[in-house]
Protein backbone atom coordinates (compact mmCIF):
# COMPACT_ATOMS: atom_id res chain seq x y z
CA UNK A 1 0.00 0.00 0.00
CA UNK A 2 1.00 3.40 -0.49
CA UNK A 3 1.27 4.00 3.57
CA UNK A 4 3.62 0.90 3.95
CA UNK A 5 5.36 2.47 0.89
CA UNK A 6 5.53 5.98 2.57
CA UNK A 7 6.50 4.18 5.86
CA UNK A 8 9.81 2.35 4.25
CA UNK A 9 10.50 5.61 2.35
CA UNK A 10 10.86 6.99 5.23
CA UNK A 11 13.10 4.39 7.17
CA UNK A 12 15.34 4.55 3.83
CA UNK A 13 15.85 8.24 5.34
CA UNK A 14 16.48 7.80 8.46
CA UNK A 15 18.92 5.70 8.02
CA UNK A 16 20.74 7.78 5.70
CA UNK A 17 20.44 10.56 8.40
CA UNK A 18 21.97 8.32 11.35
CA UNK A 19 25.06 7.23 8.60
CA UNK A 20 25.87 10.81 8.70
CA UNK A 21 28.20 12.14 10.69
CA UNK A 22 28.89 15.86 11.72
CA UNK A 23 32.51 16.25 10.94
CA UNK A 24 33.42 20.33 10.90
CA UNK A 25 31.05 22.30 12.92
CA UNK A 26 32.89 21.99 16.35
CA UNK A 27 36.02 23.17 15.19
CA UNK A 28 34.82 25.57 13.00
CA UNK A 29 32.72 27.21 15.99
CA UNK A 30 35.46 27.36 17.98
CA UNK A 31 36.63 30.02 15.87
CA UNK A 32 33.55 32.41 15.96
CA UNK A 33 33.75 35.02 18.63
CA UNK A 34 31.74 36.06 21.11
CA UNK A 35 28.41 37.55 20.15
CA UNK A 36 26.88 39.26 23.58
CA UNK A 37 25.18 42.09 23.01
CA UNK A 38 23.94 41.30 19.42
CA UNK A 39 20.70 40.08 18.44
CA UNK A 40 19.99 38.26 15.66
CA UNK A 41 16.58 37.39 14.00
CA UNK A 42 16.37 34.37 12.11
CA UNK A 43 14.00 32.80 10.06
CA UNK A 44 12.85 29.14 10.30
CA UNK A 45 14.67 27.63 13.67
CA UNK A 46 12.37 24.59 14.17
CA UNK A 47 14.56 22.43 12.34
CA UNK A 48 17.81 21.94 10.29
CA UNK A 49 20.49 24.93 9.29
CA UNK A 50 18.51 27.50 11.66
CA UNK A 51 17.86 25.46 14.49
CA UNK A 52 21.80 24.99 14.39
CA UNK A 53 22.10 28.80 13.69
CA UNK A 54 20.07 29.78 16.93
CA UNK A 55 21.60 27.09 19.10
CA UNK A 56 25.30 28.74 18.10
CA UNK A 57 24.18 31.83 18.75
CA UNK A 58 22.91 31.09 22.20
CA UNK A 59 25.72 29.36 22.39
CA UNK A 60 28.25 31.75 21.70
CA UNK A 61 26.30 34.71 24.36
CA UNK A 62 24.15 36.43 21.50
CA UNK A 63 20.11 37.08 21.83
CA UNK A 64 18.25 34.55 19.45
CA UNK A 65 14.93 36.01 17.61
CA UNK A 66 12.84 32.94 16.76
CA UNK A 67 10.74 33.49 13.48
CA UNK A 68 8.46 30.80 12.81
CA UNK A 69 5.05 29.51 12.18
CA UNK A 70 2.88 28.52 14.73
CA UNK A 71 3.51 24.82 15.14
CA UNK A 72 3.90 21.76 17.83
CA UNK A 73 7.01 21.36 16.20
CA UNK A 74 8.16 25.40 16.69
CA UNK A 75 7.28 24.72 20.48
CA UNK A 76 8.90 22.02 21.10
CA UNK A 77 11.87 23.18 19.24
CA UNK A 78 11.97 26.17 21.78
CA UNK A 79 11.55 23.86 24.69
CA UNK A 80 14.18 21.72 23.42
CA UNK A 81 16.27 24.64 22.52
CA UNK A 82 16.05 25.94 26.20
CA UNK A 83 16.66 22.60 27.86
CA UNK A 84 20.06 22.18 25.98
CA UNK A 85 21.07 26.31 26.73
CA UNK A 86 19.07 27.23 30.15
CA UNK A 87 21.28 30.37 29.93
CA UNK A 88 20.33 31.11 26.16
CA UNK A 89 18.50 34.23 25.33
CA UNK A 90 15.59 32.93 23.12
CA UNK A 91 12.63 35.49 22.04
CA UNK A 92 10.24 33.36 19.83
CA UNK A 93 8.07 35.56 17.79
CA UNK A 94 5.10 33.88 15.46
CA UNK A 95 5.73 35.15 11.42
CA UNK A 96 4.08 32.33 8.72
CA UNK A 97 6.10 33.72 5.54
CA UNK A 98 2.88 32.54 3.50
CA UNK A 99 1.02 35.54 4.52
CA UNK A 100 2.68 39.18 3.84
CA UNK A 101 -0.02 40.57 6.61
CA UNK A 102 1.91 37.75 9.25
CA UNK A 103 5.41 39.27 8.47
CA UNK A 104 4.06 42.63 8.39
CA UNK A 105 2.92 41.83 11.71
CA UNK A 106 6.27 40.23 13.06
CA UNK A 107 8.47 43.00 11.75
CA UNK A 108 5.85 45.41 14.27
CA UNK A 109 6.56 43.10 17.05
CA UNK A 110 10.12 43.16 16.37
CA UNK A 111 10.09 46.41 16.00
CA UNK A 112 8.41 46.97 19.53
CA UNK A 113 11.17 44.90 21.39
CA UNK A 114 14.30 46.22 19.77
CA UNK A 115 15.75 49.52 18.50
CA UNK A 116 18.50 47.57 16.84
CA UNK A 117 19.57 44.23 15.42
CA UNK A 118 23.11 42.93 14.49
CA UNK A 119 21.81 40.30 11.83
CA UNK A 120 18.99 39.26 9.85
CA UNK A 121 19.34 35.50 8.76
CA UNK A 122 16.30 34.55 5.82
CA UNK A 123 16.93 31.18 6.39
CA UNK A 124 13.72 29.79 5.99
CA UNK A 125 12.63 27.51 3.28
CA UNK A 126 10.47 25.12 1.63
CA UNK A 127 11.39 22.76 -1.51
CA UNK A 128 9.61 21.20 -4.52
CA UNK A 129 6.16 21.84 -2.92
CA UNK A 130 2.81 21.36 -5.09
CA UNK A 131 1.74 24.36 -7.47
CA UNK A 132 -0.30 26.42 -5.10
CA UNK A 133 -0.79 29.62 -4.43
CA UNK A 134 -0.84 31.71 -0.94
CA UNK A 135 -3.47 33.92 0.35
CA UNK A 136 -1.46 36.86 -1.29
CA UNK A 137 -1.60 34.59 -4.32
CA UNK A 138 2.02 33.97 -5.01
CA UNK A 139 3.81 30.51 -5.39
CA UNK A 140 3.95 29.12 -1.94
CA UNK A 141 7.82 28.65 -2.41
CA UNK A 142 8.60 31.62 -3.93
CA UNK A 143 6.78 33.94 -1.02
CA UNK A 144 7.98 31.25 1.91
CA UNK A 145 11.80 31.42 0.54
CA UNK A 146 12.20 35.01 -0.97
CA UNK A 147 9.38 37.23 -1.26
CA UNK A 148 8.38 37.39 2.91
CA UNK A 149 12.46 37.67 3.53
CA UNK A 150 12.24 40.76 1.26
CA UNK A 151 10.33 42.42 3.18
CA UNK A 152 11.94 41.78 6.29
CA UNK A 153 14.82 42.88 5.19
CA UNK A 154 13.00 46.38 3.67
CA UNK A 155 11.54 46.82 7.19
CA UNK A 156 14.14 45.46 9.22
CA UNK A 157 16.81 48.37 7.41
CA UNK A 158 16.11 51.21 9.82
CA UNK A 159 16.82 48.51 13.20
CA UNK A 160 20.28 46.72 11.33
CA UNK A 161 21.25 50.32 10.35
CA UNK A 162 21.46 51.29 14.07
CA UNK A 163 23.38 48.08 14.74
CA UNK A 164 25.85 48.47 12.29
CA UNK A 165 26.48 51.86 14.47
CA UNK A 166 26.45 50.24 17.61
CA UNK A 167 28.99 47.12 16.59
CA UNK A 168 30.96 48.36 13.56
CA UNK A 169 28.83 46.27 11.44
CA UNK A 170 25.93 44.00 10.99
CA UNK A 171 24.38 41.38 8.65
CA UNK A 172 22.21 40.21 6.15
CA UNK A 173 22.04 36.97 5.40
CA UNK A 174 19.97 34.95 2.44
CA UNK A 175 20.31 31.12 2.54
CA UNK A 176 20.46 30.15 -1.04
CA UNK A 177 20.85 26.31 -2.13
CA UNK A 178 23.07 24.58 -4.54
CA UNK A 179 19.98 24.62 -6.24
CA UNK A 180 20.77 28.25 -7.85
CA UNK A 181 22.52 26.76 -10.66
CA UNK A 182 19.83 24.56 -12.19
CA UNK A 183 17.34 26.41 -13.34
CA UNK A 184 15.56 25.26 -16.26
CA UNK A 185 15.43 28.70 -18.08
CA UNK A 186 17.23 29.26 -21.32
CA UNK A 187 19.99 31.37 -19.47
CA UNK A 188 19.69 29.48 -16.60
CA UNK A 189 18.89 32.71 -14.68
CA UNK A 190 15.56 34.20 -13.20
CA UNK A 191 11.74 34.32 -15.12
CA UNK A 192 9.76 37.05 -13.79
CA UNK A 193 6.69 34.90 -14.06
CA UNK A 194 7.29 33.34 -10.98
CA UNK A 195 7.36 36.34 -9.25
CA UNK A 196 4.26 37.30 -10.10
CA UNK A 197 0.74 36.54 -8.38
CA UNK A 198 0.65 33.23 -10.78
CA UNK A 199 0.44 30.74 -7.84
CA UNK A 200 -1.18 27.58 -8.86
CA UNK A 201 0.29 28.28 -12.58
CA UNK A 202 3.33 27.81 -12.73
CA UNK A 203 4.30 23.93 -14.36
CA UNK A 204 2.49 21.54 -11.96
CA UNK A 205 3.06 19.23 -9.48
CA UNK A 206 5.59 16.65 -11.46
CA UNK A 207 8.58 15.46 -9.13
CA UNK A 208 11.91 13.98 -10.65
CA UNK A 209 15.12 14.06 -9.42
CA UNK A 210 16.13 17.18 -9.68
CA UNK A 211 13.47 17.82 -12.36
CA UNK A 212 9.86 18.66 -12.97
CA UNK A 213 7.37 21.51 -12.21
CA UNK A 214 7.97 21.60 -8.23
CA UNK A 215 11.45 22.09 -8.62
CA UNK A 216 11.82 24.06 -11.51
CA UNK A 217 9.85 26.08 -9.11
CA UNK A 218 12.33 25.48 -5.94
CA UNK A 219 15.23 26.66 -8.40
CA UNK A 220 14.17 29.98 -9.11
CA UNK A 221 13.92 30.82 -5.56
CA UNK A 222 17.24 29.73 -4.69
CA UNK A 223 18.56 31.85 -7.23
CA UNK A 224 16.45 34.57 -5.87
CA UNK A 225 18.15 34.68 -3.15
CA UNK A 226 21.78 34.84 -3.95
CA UNK A 227 20.56 37.55 -6.78
CA UNK A 228 19.30 39.73 -3.75
CA UNK A 229 22.24 39.56 -1.95
CA UNK A 230 24.38 40.66 -5.00
CA UNK A 231 21.92 43.52 -5.64
CA UNK A 232 21.49 44.35 -1.50
CA UNK A 233 25.63 44.45 -1.66
CA UNK A 234 25.73 46.93 -4.52
CA UNK A 235 22.78 49.08 -3.33
CA UNK A 236 24.73 49.38 0.09
CA UNK A 237 28.10 49.65 -0.99
CA UNK A 238 26.58 52.79 -3.25
CA UNK A 239 24.97 54.15 0.07
CA UNK A 240 28.38 53.63 1.87
CA UNK A 241 26.35 51.36 4.48
CA UNK A 242 28.21 49.54 6.92
CA UNK A 243 25.69 46.57 6.34
CA UNK A 244 26.73 43.46 5.09
CA UNK A 245 24.81 41.64 2.81
CA UNK A 246 26.19 37.72 2.69
CA UNK A 247 24.68 34.75 1.24
CA UNK A 248 25.09 30.96 1.85
CA UNK A 249 24.59 27.37 0.59
CA UNK A 250 24.51 24.61 3.01
CA UNK A 251 25.91 22.14 0.44
CA UNK A 252 24.17 18.43 0.19
CA UNK A 253 22.76 18.78 3.93
CA UNK A 254 20.08 16.79 5.97
CA UNK A 255 17.66 19.30 7.36
CA UNK A 256 14.66 17.30 6.50
CA UNK A 257 13.81 19.73 3.67
CA UNK A 258 13.38 16.59 1.49
CA UNK A 259 11.83 14.62 3.71
CA UNK A 260 7.88 14.85 2.04
CA UNK A 261 10.01 13.40 -1.63
CA UNK A 262 9.58 10.37 -2.50
CA UNK A 263 11.45 10.24 -6.22
CA UNK A 264 10.21 6.20 -7.41
CA UNK A 265 11.82 2.88 -6.44
CA UNK A 266 14.78 4.02 -8.69
CA UNK A 267 16.25 6.61 -7.12
CA UNK A 268 15.15 6.20 -3.61
CA UNK A 269 17.35 3.75 -3.92
CA UNK A 270 20.40 4.88 -5.64
CA UNK A 271 19.80 7.85 -2.53
CA UNK A 272 20.08 5.09 0.15
CA UNK A 273 23.40 3.89 -1.17
CA UNK A 274 25.46 7.35 -2.29
CA UNK A 275 22.99 9.47 0.51
CA UNK A 276 26.13 9.08 2.95
CA UNK A 277 28.68 9.68 0.74
CA UNK A 278 27.28 12.70 -0.95
CA UNK A 279 25.64 14.49 2.56
CA UNK A 280 26.52 16.48 5.32
CA UNK A 281 24.57 17.18 8.57
CA UNK A 282 22.67 20.04 9.62
CA UNK A 283 25.53 21.42 11.79
CA UNK A 284 27.98 21.20 9.03
CA UNK A 285 25.88 22.54 6.54
CA UNK A 286 24.96 25.51 8.75
CA UNK A 287 28.48 26.67 8.42
CA UNK A 288 28.22 29.05 5.48
CA UNK A 289 24.89 30.48 7.27
CA UNK A 290 27.04 30.72 10.82
CA UNK A 291 30.05 32.05 9.19
CA UNK A 292 27.95 35.25 7.08
CA UNK A 293 25.84 35.83 10.33
CA UNK A 294 29.11 35.78 13.31
CA UNK A 295 32.66 35.47 11.24
CA UNK A 296 34.42 38.58 11.34
CA UNK A 297 36.18 37.80 8.05
CA UNK A 298 32.88 37.12 5.76
CA UNK A 299 32.60 39.83 3.71
CA UNK A 300 29.57 41.77 1.92
CA UNK A 301 28.72 40.69 -1.51
CA UNK A 302 30.23 36.92 -1.57
CA UNK A 303 28.44 33.26 -1.05
CA UNK A 304 29.97 31.06 1.44
CA UNK A 305 29.37 27.31 1.09
CA UNK A 306 30.77 24.07 -0.35
CA UNK A 307 33.74 24.34 -2.63
CA UNK A 308 32.15 25.00 -6.13
CA UNK A 309 28.37 24.35 -5.18
CA UNK A 310 29.60 21.13 -4.61
CA UNK A 311 27.54 18.71 -1.66
CA UNK A 312 30.13 18.94 1.46
CA UNK A 313 33.33 20.64 2.78
CA UNK A 314 33.94 23.82 5.06
CA UNK A 315 32.27 27.59 4.05
CA UNK A 316 34.62 29.00 1.75
CA UNK A 317 33.40 31.52 -0.89
CA UNK A 318 32.00 30.57 -4.36
CA UNK A 319 32.23 32.63 -7.45
CA UNK A 320 29.03 33.96 -9.14
CA UNK A 321 27.67 33.14 -12.09
CA UNK A 322 26.58 35.73 -14.54
CA UNK A 323 23.05 34.86 -13.93
CA UNK A 324 23.59 35.68 -10.46
CA UNK A 325 25.10 38.83 -11.22
CA UNK A 326 23.12 39.83 -14.16
CA UNK A 327 21.67 43.69 -13.67
CA UNK A 328 18.44 42.88 -16.09
CA UNK A 329 18.12 40.20 -13.57
CA UNK A 330 18.77 42.03 -10.19
CA UNK A 331 16.51 44.92 -11.61
CA UNK A 332 13.49 42.36 -12.38
CA UNK A 333 13.65 40.97 -8.97
CA UNK A 334 13.71 44.35 -7.35
CA UNK A 335 10.87 45.78 -9.27
CA UNK A 336 8.77 42.36 -8.40
CA UNK A 337 9.25 42.17 -5.08
CA UNK A 338 9.15 45.93 -4.15
CA UNK A 339 5.39 45.59 -6.04
CA UNK A 340 4.89 42.54 -4.08
CA UNK A 341 5.28 43.36 -0.63
CA UNK A 342 4.54 47.04 -1.39
CA UNK A 343 1.05 46.72 0.71
CA UNK A 344 2.20 45.78 3.48
CA UNK A 345 5.48 48.09 3.79
CA UNK A 346 5.08 49.75 7.42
Amino acid sequence: SQSHQNISFEKKRTSISKMVQTKLYHKFVEGVPDASGKVFVITGTTSGTGNVAARTVAKLGGEAVLLNRKSDRSTKSLEAMKEDYPEGKFVPIECDLQSFESVKNAIAEIKSKYSSIYCLACNAGIMATPDKATVDGYDTQMQTNHLSHFLLVEDLMPLLEAGAAAHGDARIVTHSSMGRDHCHTPNKGLEEKYFGKNGGNLGGDEIKMMRGGCFHRYFQTKLANSVHMYGLHNKLQESNSKIRAISAHPGGSKTGLDGHLDYGFFWNNVLKVLGPMMMQTSEDGAMGLIKGMMDPSAESGVLYGPKNSGSKGPPVPNPPKEYETDPKAIEMLWKTSTEAVAPFRA
